[in-house]
């Protein structure tokens, strides 16, 4: 039986509140962010001596996020699938999240920038129209299939105006899937679009150093 089987129902739920609120400490126009999300019943056994690292609250989470970095090559919504199909992870992983900051527009000012003649001249008609709005997205999937999102805007940057939702983020948890389906993937490293997307913490500071132990652990597993 694999560990998934044994996680409560909120164990991603509880994930995903979690990295939100660690990567919004950080403030606005960050980088895509990935996380690999391990149940921590199984990383503690592994490795007792992060107990004391992770303190009671953490030890308690179900699931540990483990931060894999930032995404190559920007990770925009023309390249986002290609570089998630890269990644495959190990056996010990449960699943994964991303976070990543985009413009969302009303549907009425997305057929207007069918004209634009480059994606950069989309970017910029984008980023100058006053109806925008700048969000930060946390999806987040597991390898049963479990989804939920969370999604952050920027002109309400509150927690308690924080969205939530299983079906929050369905594009970007789709893409995300595919990090967990059988190819010749490969760990994250140096498209086809995202369509959707724009439509559309873990960890405090003890544990921030923790995460970083966590990665070089799960990275000698890939080499195993």
């Amino acid at each position: 039986m694999h560990a998934i089987d044994n996680l409560p129902a909120d164990a991603l739920s509880r994930a995903v509140v979690e990295i939100e609120k660690h990567v919004s400490s950080a403030g606005w126009d960050q980088p895509a962010q990935l996380f690999a999300l391990v149940p921590t019943e199984e990383l503690l056994a592994a490795e007792p001596q992060l107990a004391a690292e992770l303190g009671a609250d953490d030890a308690a989470q179900p699931l540990t996020p483990v931060a894999q970095g930032e995404l190559p090559g920007g990770a925009d919504d023309s390249n986002l699938a290609d570089v998630l199909g890269q990644i495959e992870w190990p056996e010990g992983v449960s699943g994964c999240a991303l976070a990543l900051e985009r413009i969302v527009l009303p549907p009425s000012v997305e057929s207007g920038l069918s004209d634009a003649e480059s994606d950069a001249e989309l970017a910029r008609m984008a980023g100058s129209d006053p109806r925008r709005h700048e969000v930060r997205m946390v999806a987040a999937v597991l390898r049963d299939g479990g989804r939920f999102g969370a999604v952050r805007l920027r002109s309400h940057d509150e927690d308690s105006a924080v969205l939530t939702g299983a079906d929050l983020v369905p594009t970007l948890c789709e893409v995300l899937s595919l990090t967990f389906e059988p190819s010749t993937g490969a760990p994250p490293a140096e498209g086809d679009r995202a369509d959707g997307l724009d439509s559309d913490g873990p960890i405090d500071g003890t544990s921030a150093g923790h995460v970083r132990g966590v990665r070089q652990s799960t990275d000698e597993e890939k080499q195993a």
